[in-house]
């Protein structure tokens, strides 16, 4: 079990203020890593901090704006000063807007491909350069099971999805050198802040798990032991792959009809 130990690891997980990057970083709390976690709004991190803090891990909190290239630059600066090193960056921060392709303005396609994308890549970049000094690294990229389907009412959100697939290969091939592995954790369907409305539709809900092999959709520990698997020493030889956590709905399976 060694290899799954993370203790006297130092991760820094993106988007902390709810949903999937709380679960992502207390996973990697409780297999030994202290934890940087971020939001746009620091204080909004206080009592996920005190949690974490309550497992017995050092946390620091502090403000990140993906989309501001200054604001990513400062953020990873304080993590580094105040823990000495980033050995694992969970690059979690996204957001979406849901509208049929045909109504999705300029300023959409911006919001979601900026931070998607445009955020990943230039806070894996601003991690990297640390990562190189020490000759050791561990991103995980956080996707979706859009990065390899698509889905009506999501062209921005799969665009930057399938981009932060081909991104997540392309820093493989250019950091492996440096002892730097970067893979992406992509979810299927899990019920988030931004998608809870749909799962407030029995119907819709219904439809869905008659997709997915596994017939539900995900729970947010579902994520914590290939987060855990990704951060740590038992994927030392994994890099550039994207690990579809999704129930099996990338398979396209569908419930089949006999005639």
């Amino acid at each position: 079990m060694q290899f799954f130990d993370l203790t006297g690891r130092v991760a820094l997980v993106t988007g902390t203020s709810r949903g999937l990057g709380q679960y992502l970083a207390r996973a990697l709390a409780l297999a030994g890593a202290d934890i940087a976690m971020t939001s746009r709004n620091a204080d909004s991190l206080a009592p996920f901090q005190r949690e974490i803090e309550a497992l017995g891990r050092r946390t620091f909190a502090t403000a990140l704006d993906v989309r501001d290239h200054g604001s990513i630059q400062e953020a990873v600066a304080q993590v580094e000063a105040a823990f000495g090193k980033i050995d694992i960056l969970v690059n979690n921060a996204g957001c979406n807007v849901r509208k049929p392709a045909i109504e999705v303005t300029w300023e959409d396609w911006n919001l979601v491909v900026d931070t998607n994308l445009r955020g990943t890549f230039f806070t894996a970049q601003a991690v990297a350069s640390s990562m190189i000094r020490n000759g050791y690294g561990r991103i995980i990229n956080i996707g979706s099971v859009t990065c390899v389907a698509g889905y009506a009412g999501l062209a921005p959100y799969g665009a930057s999805r399938g981009g932060v697939k081909q991104l997540t290969m392309s820093l493989a091939d250019d950091w492996g050198k440096h002892g730097i592995t970067v893979n992406c954790l992509a979810p299927g369907w899990f019920r988030t802040d931004q998608n809870k409305v749909l799962y407030e539709n029995a119907e819709w809900l219904a439809y869905l798990c008659d997709r997915i092999p596994l017939k539900r959709p995900g729970a947010p520990n579902d994520l914590d032991a290939p987060v855990i698997f990704l951060a740590s020493e038992a994927s030392r030889y994994v890099t550039g792959q994207t690990l579809l956590v999704d129930g099996g709905i990338s398979t396209g399976a569908t419930k089949a009809t006999l005639s």
